[in-house]
């Protein structure tokens, strides 16, 4: 059973295996919310949210929103996303993903996500509806349909 867990104070337990399989894959993000975390950047202010994904009781993933300065509107950037290779094609990203969308709509018109990490991200980012974007620091937007407020 996939459960998601908003993160306020201390990482998970296993977090450490996540940041150590991440960057045996040569991706930074887990190292880099490691780093963020330590100097107290913890997903906390308005508009910030990082859930963990938990698969019978295991952490699969992580995947964080914050606010997104570079836009000339109100908008949010999904990051940090990242499942363990034991927990893909289960599921787990699609459930991080859609969690992080929802919420980010629940305030703004407009995601953001860099894409460039891997070369299957964005395949994954486009297959949830967000469109290739190069007009800001990120390589793909999603726009909400109905305007918010």
């Amino acid at each position: 059973m996939l459960q998601l867990v908003r993160i306020f104070d201390d990482l998970p337990e296993d977090f450490d295996d996540l940041v150590a399989e991440a960057s045996g894959e040569g991706v930074r993000n887990m190292a880099l919310l490691a780093e963020g975390w330590r100097s107290g950047a913890r997903f906390q202010d308005d508009g910030e949210v990082l859930f963990a994904a938990l698969l019978a009781g295991t952490l699969a993933g992580l995947g964080g929103m914050s606010v997104e300065a570079s836009a000339s509107e109100p908008a949010r950037r999904l990051r940090r996303v990242y499942v363990s290779p034991r927990f893909r094609r289960r599921g787990v990203a699609t459930a991080l993903a859609s969690a992080l969308i929802h919420e980010g709509f629940d305030s703004v018109g407009l995601l953001t996500v860099n894409a460039a990490a891997s070369p299957a991200a964005g395949p994954f980012w486009e297959a949830q509806g967000f469109v290739a974007d190069t007009t800001g620091p990120w390589t793909h937007v999603l726009r909400r349909s109905i305007p918010v407020g």
